[in-house]
């Protein structure tokens, strides 16, 4: 998922193209709405804090790997949120996948 606001850069072909090969899926919000980017913003306010504020990397690769365990190994299992009930994603979406079945 990758959630923009409707920035000409977000809504260009090339861009939606790129997306669907890289097998993303967009999230556009609607004009003039402050909140509907809240969830995206805090999760990097929270990685921003709790991660890249307090080290430094020595290649882009590290960084990589260090994000993907971070939001991986800690965020969303762990992290609890007020607008999934104050669950964690994956207990949300455990949660989900059970109701479903």
């Amino acid at each position: 998922m990758h959630h923009s606001d409707q920035g000409s850069q977000y809504t260009s072909v090339a861009f939606g193209l790129r997306g669907k090969e890289a097998g993303v899926r967009p999230s556009t919000g609607s004009v003039g709405d402050a909140y509907d980017n809240a969830m995206a913003e805090a999760i990097f306010a929270t990685l921003e804090c709790e991660l890249l504020d307090r080290r430094s990397f020595r290649s882009q690769a590290e960084a990589r790997m260090a994000v993907f365990a971070f939001i991986e190994g800690f965020y969303n299992p762990t992290w609890r949120r007020s607008a999934l009930g104050y669950l964690s994603p994956i207990e949300s979406e455990a949660r989900a996948m059970a109701e479903n079945n």
